[in-house]
This record gives structure tokens, C-alpha cells and sequence, in this order.
């Protein structure tokens, strides 16, 4: 907070509203009740910073920009403040609200006022500060088109073997094998085809032939039964 409030009443006579009230680092009036907010993160630690008091408009301003262009730059430093900056920083828009409504002193002070220097994002601060706030404002967008992508997608199909197991081998059919040995990439396939390389067959006393390769079992009608693949030479 700043020092204690200026005299209130100009003039000698309070108007017939009020009493005018002097902003408390000039003395000039007009001025209202503004709080601006900052913070600093410090990697394990953080601060959080207030400056509330009664300011005329260019008072305020300064104060405004001050804070706003130190959050902006110290704000990030910490696990927790890379959310808590931010919030700060919207939260001062609300200060900067109320200070725009102010008009412009019509009463100076005996003091001279906060000087309000340039814009926040026209000073060093303010520049260095794009990179953080396009960061985090890419993660925030990140989440909602991820989502909206994973709803057009729909659900994952898994892979090959996946597309395999929708259309099941079956004794008697056969099927081409699209992977090396030992991994699997089994697909149904015309028998007649040139591509019907493996014979399906239903193992016998729960074992395959000598020569036969064994089918993973999600190859089967019912996921469990592994069934047998025997090499056949192409038509």
C-alpha cells in the first residue's frame, strides 16, 4: 500500500456529491480505490505481490504497467506459477478497467505523479514476455483440438493384426501372411489366389505338424484356439 491518503476536499469546500478524493502518491483528483496484482515464481517458492491504495488515473496507470510488465517477465519461474501468472495477469485487467474509467486529474497535487512510461507490451519486458504467453497459449489450445481430433477419429483399430481379427481365419481356409517370421500379419485369402501361401488347419490332439506354423490365437473365431498354418506351394 502507499502512504497515507491525501487531504480530502479541494478548495476549501467539498463538492456537493462528496468529498473529492486525492489520490494517495500526488494528492490530485480525482482518484478511486485501484489494486493491482503481480507475482514471482521462484522455482520451489513463489510471491504474491499487491499494490492497493487510493490513485488518480495516471498514478494508477503506472502502477498498473509496473506490475503488469514484472508479472510478465518473473511470473513463470515455477511448476505452479506457469498457472498462477496468467490468472495475475487477467485479473489485472479488471484493475485496468476501473482505471480507464477514471478521467484525467482535474485537481493537481503538490506532488508529481507516477510517471506511466510506454504500453506494456512496447517495453523490453513485454517483448520477452510473447514467447511464455504463446506457449502457454498453445498449450491451452492444445487440449480442445485434441480432443475434437480423437472424436473424428474415433476409436483406434489397434493395427493390422486388429483389421485381421475382425475376419477370422477358419480350418479349411486359407491365408497369406504380410510380416516376417515369427511376427504375424495373417489375412484370409482366396485359396485359388496366388497369394494363398498357408493352409488353415484345426490342430489335432491340440498340437500342429511337424513343418506347420502355429496362429497366434486373436487369429481365431473365438480368440483362443490357436490354429495351424501349413506352408503350400502357389498355383
Amino acid at each position: 500500500p502507499y502512504g497515507a491518503p491525501a487531504p480530502q476536499g479541494y478548495g476549501g469546500a467539498a463538492p456537493a456529491g462528496g468529498p473529492v478524493v486525492g489520490c494517495q502518491v500526488c494528492g490530485a483528483a480525482p482518484a478511486a480505490q485501484v489494486t493491482v496484482r503481480g507475482h514471482q515464481g521462484m522455482v520451489v517458492i513463489m510471491r504474491f505481490l499487491r499494490r492497493q491504495g487510493t490513485l488518480c488515473r495516471t498514478c494508477a496507470l503506472a502502477t498498473f504497467r509496473d506490475m503488469q510488465a514484472a508479472t510478465l517477465v518473473q511470473g513463470w519461474w515455477g511448476p505452479l506459477s506457469v498457472v498462477i501468472t496468467p490468472i495475475t495477469l487477467l485479473i489485472n485487467l479488471g484493475a485496468l478497467s476501473t482505471i480507464r474509467r477514471l478521467p484525467e486529474p482535474v485537481a493537481p497535487g503538490p506532488r508529481p505523479p507516477l510517471n506511466p512510461g510506454k504500453p506494456v507490451f512496447k517495453r523490453p519486458e513485454g517483448i520477452l514476455a510473447l514467447v511464455p504467453l504463446g506457449l502457454f497459449a498453445l498449450a491451452v489450445l492444445a487440449v480442445p483440438v485434441l480432443l475434437v481430433i480423437g472424436l473424428l477419429a474415433g476409436p483406434s483399430d489397434g493395427g493390422g493384426d486388429s483389421d485381421n481379427a475382425t475376419t477370422p481365419l477358419t480350418a479349411g481356409s486359407c491365408a497369406r501372411n504380410d510380416a516376417d517370421w515369427p511376427d504375424q500379419k495373417l489375412r484370409p485369402v482366396d485359396c485359388g489366389s496366388p497369394d494363398a501361401g498357408l493352409r488353415v488347419l484345426a490342430p489335432q490332439n491340440g498340437t500342429c505338424a511337424p513343418g506347420d506354423y502355429i496362429a497366434y490365437p486373436e487369429y481365431s473365431a473365438d480368440g483362443a484356439t490357436s490354429l495351424c498354418l501349413r506352408p503350400v506351394k502357389n498355383q
